[in-house]
Protein backbone atom coordinates (compact mmCIF):
# COMPACT_ATOMS: atom_id res chain seq x y z
CA UNK A 1 0.00 0.00 0.00
CA UNK A 2 1.29 3.27 -0.71
CA UNK A 3 0.19 6.62 0.53
CA UNK A 4 0.79 9.65 -1.70
CA UNK A 5 -0.35 13.37 -1.20
CA UNK A 6 -1.81 13.78 -4.55
CA UNK A 7 -3.91 11.88 -7.47
CA UNK A 8 -2.28 13.06 -10.75
CA UNK A 9 0.16 11.15 -13.29
CA UNK A 10 2.90 11.32 -11.31
CA UNK A 11 1.85 9.54 -8.34
CA UNK A 12 -0.38 7.51 -10.36
CA UNK A 13 2.99 6.20 -12.16
CA UNK A 14 4.83 5.95 -8.99
CA UNK A 15 2.14 3.51 -8.01
CA UNK A 16 2.17 1.47 -10.80
CA UNK A 17 6.25 1.36 -10.49
CA UNK A 18 5.87 0.14 -7.21
CA UNK A 19 2.92 -2.34 -8.14
CA UNK A 20 4.26 -3.98 -10.95
CA UNK A 21 7.82 -4.87 -8.95
CA UNK A 22 5.30 -6.72 -6.14
CA UNK A 23 5.48 -9.57 -7.06
CA UNK A 24 7.14 -9.12 -11.16
CA UNK A 25 6.31 -12.38 -12.37
CA UNK A 26 2.84 -11.74 -12.00
CA UNK A 27 -0.10 -10.41 -14.35
CA UNK A 28 -1.88 -7.63 -12.81
CA UNK A 29 -5.28 -6.70 -13.75
CA UNK A 30 -6.29 -3.31 -12.72
CA UNK A 31 -10.32 -1.99 -12.91
CA UNK A 32 -9.76 1.67 -13.43
CA UNK A 33 -12.24 4.60 -14.02
CA UNK A 34 -11.91 7.22 -16.38
CA UNK A 35 -9.79 9.86 -13.89
CA UNK A 36 -7.23 11.91 -16.29
CA UNK A 37 -4.28 10.85 -14.19
CA UNK A 38 -5.23 7.04 -15.24
CA UNK A 39 -5.02 8.14 -18.67
CA UNK A 40 -1.96 10.82 -18.48
CA UNK A 41 -0.17 10.42 -21.58
CA UNK A 42 3.14 10.46 -19.74
CA UNK A 43 2.33 7.13 -18.01
CA UNK A 44 4.07 4.01 -18.98
CA UNK A 45 2.11 1.05 -18.16
CA UNK A 46 4.58 -1.56 -17.11
CA UNK A 47 4.73 -5.06 -19.46
CA UNK A 48 2.72 -7.06 -16.09
CA UNK A 49 -0.15 -4.70 -15.59
CA UNK A 50 -3.27 -4.80 -17.61
CA UNK A 51 -5.59 -1.47 -17.03
CA UNK A 52 -9.05 -2.02 -17.85
CA UNK A 53 -11.13 1.47 -18.13
CA UNK A 54 -14.34 1.04 -16.85
CA UNK A 55 -17.63 2.56 -19.06
CA UNK A 56 -17.28 6.62 -18.30
CA UNK A 57 -20.30 7.36 -15.37
CA UNK A 58 -20.96 4.23 -14.02
CA UNK A 59 -19.51 3.90 -10.34
CA UNK A 60 -21.97 0.69 -10.14
CA UNK A 61 -19.47 -1.32 -11.74
CA UNK A 62 -16.04 0.00 -9.92
CA UNK A 63 -15.71 -2.97 -7.45
CA UNK A 64 -13.39 -0.43 -5.71
CA UNK A 65 -16.64 1.29 -5.18
CA UNK A 66 -18.28 -1.76 -2.82
CA UNK A 67 -14.88 -1.04 -0.70
CA UNK A 68 -14.84 2.42 -0.08
CA UNK A 69 -18.69 1.93 0.87
CA UNK A 70 -17.23 -1.00 3.30
CA UNK A 71 -14.44 1.77 4.98
CA UNK A 72 -17.02 4.54 4.77
CA UNK A 73 -19.23 2.65 7.08
CA UNK A 74 -16.32 2.22 9.56
CA UNK A 75 -15.51 6.08 9.51
CA UNK A 76 -19.11 7.17 10.32
CA UNK A 77 -18.79 9.38 13.62
CA UNK A 78 -15.25 9.52 14.06
CA UNK A 79 -13.47 12.60 14.74
CA UNK A 80 -9.16 12.56 14.12
CA UNK A 81 -7.83 15.49 15.10
CA UNK A 82 -5.26 15.47 12.66
CA UNK A 83 -4.46 14.37 9.15
CA UNK A 84 -1.68 12.00 10.29
CA UNK A 85 -4.09 9.87 12.68
CA UNK A 86 -6.70 9.74 9.89
CA UNK A 87 -4.05 8.44 8.11
CA UNK A 88 -2.95 5.85 10.40
CA UNK A 89 -6.55 4.80 10.67
CA UNK A 90 -7.03 4.06 6.77
CA UNK A 91 -3.91 2.48 6.89
CA UNK A 92 -5.01 -0.17 9.30
CA UNK A 93 -8.34 -0.39 8.29
CA UNK A 94 -6.47 -1.45 4.35
CA UNK A 95 -3.88 -3.85 5.66
CA UNK A 96 -6.12 -5.62 7.88
CA UNK A 97 -8.88 -6.36 4.84
CA UNK A 98 -9.53 -9.78 4.03
CA UNK A 99 -9.08 -11.25 1.10
CA UNK A 100 -12.69 -13.39 1.51
CA UNK A 101 -13.94 -9.80 2.42
CA UNK A 102 -12.44 -8.23 -0.86
CA UNK A 103 -14.01 -11.45 -2.59
CA UNK A 104 -17.64 -11.03 -1.25
CA UNK A 105 -17.59 -7.42 -1.41
CA UNK A 106 -16.40 -6.74 -5.32
CA UNK A 107 -17.97 -10.57 -6.61
CA UNK A 108 -19.71 -8.92 -9.46
CA UNK A 109 -21.10 -10.90 -12.08
CA UNK A 110 -20.07 -9.17 -15.09
CA UNK A 111 -16.17 -9.47 -13.55
CA UNK A 112 -17.06 -13.66 -13.30
CA UNK A 113 -18.33 -13.79 -16.76
CA UNK A 114 -16.57 -11.19 -18.73
CA UNK A 115 -14.94 -12.67 -22.06
CA UNK A 116 -11.59 -10.67 -20.95
CA UNK A 117 -10.61 -13.15 -18.52
CA UNK A 118 -10.66 -15.94 -21.60
CA UNK A 119 -8.26 -13.97 -23.39
CA UNK A 120 -5.24 -14.17 -20.75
Amino acid sequence: MLTLPFCNGETFQIFLDDFANNRPDELKVVVLDNGAFHKAKRLVIPDNIILVFLPPYSPELNPAEKIWAHFKRDFSNRVFSDLNLLEEYTCDLCCNLETERVKSTCNYKYVRECSFWSNI
